[in-house]
């Protein structure tokens, strides 16, 4: 069984480099395309949101939803499309979306993956084999090499079976399912020492893993009592080689509101595993919540590059670019998750914010007319706030269009009315 960080993410790990977006910290859309632009933004932030809560069925509505909008996503609404069918055990469906992706973006290893997988599952272990074995050239997920010594088990090349499943053991050692087949293929060959040794290798790794899940429940119990209280369940946690414990180490401690122990082990987490971005988020959130915001920048900015459509990750950004005084950054990026998430309150107030200051610098450069863009959208970021409507005013009878500034002057004075 899969871990749950890697199906909700099974869609976004492609993405890094791809061609058929646009990058956070680009340009805001132009005005007239702004409305088709912000909608299929918020169908795929619903979409990914979706993936992460393994709510499979609703990621399925809303990046087809994407997709009547802009048929020519194919890795940013296609390819999660197919994996939420995919997921749904929709198998037909998902390998003509996949195969569609295949056509459109070429043979990138995600793709190829899954059509393996399919082709597993319909019991076509040679074409299994040959798309699996193509996918682990630059395996996309870490169970890569375990599917592709399943499938030689199923074809009876033992000895390919062996070298794969050998493989899946050193590329993801906490997954005991390929050391626990690895065990049955020996004892089949007769080599009945081996099997045993497996099948207590695999038995260990069961107690270390409940040992494991009791230590993490007793270390939150530690940390229940308090800040000043020992917890010495916490210090067996520590794990200098392992990614995942060290994350829930670190996150317990913050969640306990001890920020500063948890930072040594959300460090060397982010060191072992750069790619994930819940680790690296989790580590930037701890920084920002001691202050810190330079050094949360760091792990934020590669993360966001990769998997530009995760809402959090986004907004945070945003958040420590404001803080480090990076406006224009901070007004781009606020932007792109305003479009993922236009519901998320803290984003938009912050949006607002940076939108009425990319208009002062607009203003003061002599840019009138951008400096209108932004305060319409500050009007409609915060529609009570009689501010945008006051500036607007200003402008627009500095240009000489009274009937326009007096209509914004009626805007401002009755929000003001309505306030007091």
């Amino acid at each position: 069984m899969r871990k749950s960080l890697q199906t909700s993410l099974l869609a976004l790990l492609l993405l890094a480099g791809r061609g058929d977006c646009q990058a956070p910290g680009g340009q805001a859309a132009a005005p007239g395309k702004a409305s088709t632009e912000e909608s299929v933004e918020l169908q795929l932030g619903r979409g990914y949101e979706s993936l992460k809560q393994e709510r499979y069925e609703d990621a399925e509505k809303a990046f087809r939803a994407a997709l009547a909008i802009d048929p020519s996503m194919a890795l940013r609404a296609r390819f999660p499309l197919a994996v939420a069918l995919f997921e749904e055990h929709k198998n037909q469906e998902a390998r003509r979306e996949f195969e569609a992706v295949g056509r459109a973006a070429g043979e990138k290893p995600g793709v190829l993956y899954y059509l393996g997988r399919i082709d597993y599952e319909e019991q076509n272990y040679k074409n299994a084999a040959t798309r699996l074995e193509k996918a682990s050239a630059q395996p996309p997920y870490p169970d890569t090499a375990f599917y592709l010594g399943l499938t030689y088990l199923r074809l009876g090349s033992n000895e390919e079976a062996e070298k794969w499943l050998k493989k899946a053991m050193e590329t993801n050692p906490t997954d005991t399912r390929a050391e626990y087949e690895l065990a049955k293929l020996y004892r089949k060959e007769g080599r009945e020492e081996e099997a045993k040794q497996a099948f207590q290798n695999t038995r260990d790794r069961k107690v270390q893993s409940d040992r494991l899940s009791q230590l993490k429940w007793q270390c939150g119990q530690e940390l229940e009592r308090g800040p000043n209280e020992a917890a010495p369940t916490c210090d067996q946690l520590y794990d200098p080689n392992d990614a995942d414990v060290l994350a829930t180490l670190g996150v317990l401690y913050g969640q306990h509101g001890q920020l500063e122990k948890a930072l040594k082990p959300l460090q060397r987490a982010a060191e072992l595993a750069p790619r994930s971005p819940q680790i690296q988020y989790n580590l930037a959130y701890t920084y920002v919540q001691l202050g810190r915001f330079a050094e949360a920048r760091g792990p934020l900015e590669t993360a966001v590059q990769r998997w530009p459509d995760l809402f959090p990750l986004s907004a945070l950004y945003g958040a420590v670019l404001w803080n480090t005084m990076d406006v224009q950054g901070a007004y781009e990026t606020l932007h792109h998750a305003h479009q993922l998430n236009a519901q998320d309150a803290g984003t938009t107030a912050l949006l607002f914010q940076a939108a009425m200051e990319m208009a002062s610098r607009a203003e003061k450069a002599g840019g009138d007319s951008e400096a209108l863009r932004y305060l319409q959208e500050a009007a409609g970021l915060a529609p009570a706030d009689a501010g945008p409507h006051q500036r607007m005013a200003v402008i627009y009878r500095r240009g000489g269009r009274t009937a326009k500034a007096e209509e914004e002057e009626r805007k401002a004075a009755g929000l003001l009315k309505a306030t007091r």
